[in-house]
């Protein structure tokens, strides 16, 4: 019983330590050098939203329909950088919207630019109370 045990382990040492260095490598279904490559664009692009967003929240236009419906901008800037996914996709929509509405430096707030500015806010307003 003891041959057996020793013809039986030698092998099966000598093929773990076979496997283990001499044939493991990292293989990755997915090279490192494009999840980073996701990872960095992704990034960027939440940092362009949230640009978006705090440049629509400084406009006067928007600060003053703010205060106009009580909405207090300081924490409605710091909600901003908690924000992610759809909710600062859509935050970063309705600010791209009224960026572009009052670009040229616009004197004049329609009721369409309001409607914008307002929906931005209520967005806002939205994602800060479900925090």
């Amino acid at each position: 019983m003891r041959l057996v045990k020793q013809l039986l382990v030698l092998p099966l040492a000598l093929v773990m330590v076979v496997s283990t260095s001499a044939f493991a490598q990292q293989q990755h279904a997915v090279d490192p050098a494009a999840i980073a490559a996701a990872v960095t664009q992704h990034v960027a692009s939440q940092d362009a939203d949230r640009a978006a967003v705090r440049d629509a929240l400084a406009r006067p236009e928007v600060r003053d329909v703010a205060s106009r419906m009580g909405v207090d901008l300081t924490r409605i800037d710091a909600a901003v950088a908690t924000m992610s996914g759809a909710d600062l996709q859509q935050a970063a929509t309705a600010a791209q919207q009224v960026n572009s509405a009052l670009v040229g430096g616009a004197s004049t707030v329609v009721i369409s630019t309001t409607t914008i500015i307002i929906a931005l806010l209520i967005v806002l307003i939205i994602v800060v109370a479900a925090n």
